[in-house]
């Protein structure tokens, strides 16, 4: 691909089909990155992008019209924008080649090259500049790892023929190139296209796969959502390389997979595997215990989730995310143990964890329903110092509690601060408040219908009825006559 041999590369070229064409014969052709989605980039990089996006006839023409110079750095970023203008790319490549830099391009240039006309499905184009490349001593991995992804992406291409080649571009077909052909045969949903590679890479060039190798597959497993795949990739490995410690990725893909299976056997079966990893010294990761935690709440199983809990948290040391925490606290809350989910919060903060406003919120909920009024009410005052305000259905629910039980100084406090914030539903909540204190605490009840009238918050004329019975008892019917006259106004 440089001009020591001019014709190949400009003959791959103009094979190129225009990127419009293409996508309207293919609608599954990837949408490419263009310069126009990076607005910070240099004028003269947005410069040069845009003569390559213009397809111009003359490339060559129109770069050398632009009077620019360019480096190994402006190549690079210039490509990384040219995807979807794969015959522009290529005659930039070889410009900047001849005009600038003495045909001397840098590796990831030419990988950029490759995956540009892979990624465009151009392979005959793809391996000609392989071929350049292998003719520089510059082939890597990273070349073949591109090879590999834009074939796998596209339906009746072989890969993996692409890897029993290598030795002709005098590559090793060895582990991490197996793990590479792996990977971009599972990103790509062809697992079983991948499981097949383990045979044939032993058979043909005698390549052993190893433990990250088996987490790739069993990570294409957990994306295919198969656990039938799951558990034979995982017998598999368990034949082949033994049970190992580190090998926590392969062992958190194959758990996750199973637990969050449709099955009703997923959870008990996980938890089966689960056990059998700890007595070989072996442990999942976080994503198991997220998956974990969510599947026993599903389950309404509390005892399993503890002995997740405990293994990872107590024994391992995890540390929990607020997610973790709201797990356990809605699984918790959802059997009725209202009066555990308050340990949770301080386990929270003792980690460093602080509770958001949906947290406070369904521990608030859950201590009212279960008529732990002591602890919502250090838990409200907790929210309100931090700012957490109470959702409508906490705040109704809340206010309506504590006036039942005649806690009044709760309930007003609970109305100061829904009238402060102007936290929902006010109308409701205000009428019932002056409702519930007119027997107990008349002259408040006044206070706050004024204060509701000149607040412009509806005071129903059924409530201002009952303070005027009560207050004619008492012999203050001027007080009524004065709050009607206020609400008439209003």
């Amino acid at each position: 691909m440089s001009d020591h041999r001019p014709k190949r590369l400009p003959d791959a070229a103009a094979a190129v089909a225009s990127p419009a064409a293409k996508r309207a014969c293919d609608p599954s052709a990837p949408a490419f990155p263009t310069y126009k989605d990076a607005p910070d980039l240099p004028p003269k990089i947005r410069l040069l992008c845009e003569i390559l996006a213009s397809t111009a006839p003359d490339v060559d023409a129109a770069l050398d019209d632009a009077d620019v110079r360019v480096t190994t750095a402006d190549v690079e970023q210039v490509l990384r924008f040219s995807y979807a203008h794969p015959r522009a790319a290529v005659a930039f490549f070889r410009w900047a080649g001849h005009r600038h830099l003495g045909h001397d391009h840098s590796p990831y240039s030419w990988n950029l090259v490759v995956d540009i006309l892979g990624k465009n499905r151009l392979f005959g184009p793809m391996w000609d500049t392989v071929g350049s490349m292998r003719t520089q001593g510059l082939l890597s991995l990273a070349t073949f790892a591109s090879v590999f992804s834009s074939l796998a992406a596209a339906p009746g291409s072989s890969p993996l023929k692409a890897f029993v080649d290598m030795p002709r571009y005098g590559m090793e077909r060895d582990t991490p190139a197996l793990n590479s052909l792996l990977s971009a045969l599972c990103r790509a949903n062809r697992l079983d296209d991948a499981r097949a590679v383990i045979p044939v890479a032993r058979a043909e060039a005698g390549t052993r796969p190893d433990a990250d190798s088996y987490a790739i597959l069993l990570e294409g497993c957990e994306a295919a959502a198969d656990p039938r795949v799951a558990r034979e990739v995982f017998d598999e490995m368990v034949r082949s390389i033994g049970f190992d410690p580190a090998n926590v990725p392969a062992y958190d893909s194959f758990l996750t997979t199973l637990v969050s299976s449709d099955s009703s056997t997923a959870l008990p079966e996980a938890m089966e595997y689960l056990a059998i990893l700890s007595r070989r010294g072996c442990s999942p990761g976080e994503k198991f215990f997220r998956a974990a935690l969510a599947a026993h709440l599903e389950a309404r199983e509390l005892h399993g989730a503890m002995v997740v809990w405990n293994d990872f948290v107590r024994h391992r040391g995890l540390v929990p995310d607020m997610e973790m925490y709201n797990t356990m606290i809605m699984l918790q809350g959802s059997l009725g143990h209202a009066e555990v989910i308050v340990e949770y919060l301080d386990d929270m903060a003792f980690n460093g964890v602080f509770p958001d406003p949906n947290t406070y919120n369904v521990v608030l909920q859950f201590l009212l329903k279960g008529r732990k009024l002591r602890e919502a009410a250090a838990i409200f005052s907790e929210m309100v110092k931090n700012e957490c305000w109470p959702n409508e259905a906490n705040c109704s629910l809340a206010l309506r509690m504590f006036l039942d039980t005649r806690d009044w100084e709760m309930g007003i406090k609970v109305w100061n601060c829904m009238v402060a914030n102007n936290l929902p539903p006010l109308e409701e909540s205000g009428n019932m408040l002056v409702s519930k204190l007119k027997d107990d605490r008349l002259p408040e009840a006044c206070k706050f219908a004024e204060d509701m009238i000149d607040r412009g918050i509806k005071l129903s004329s059924s409530t201002l009825s009952k303070l005027k019975q009560s207050l004619q008892k008492i012999k203050k019917g001027e007080i009524h006559d004065h709050l009607l006259r206020k609400w008439k106004a209003h």
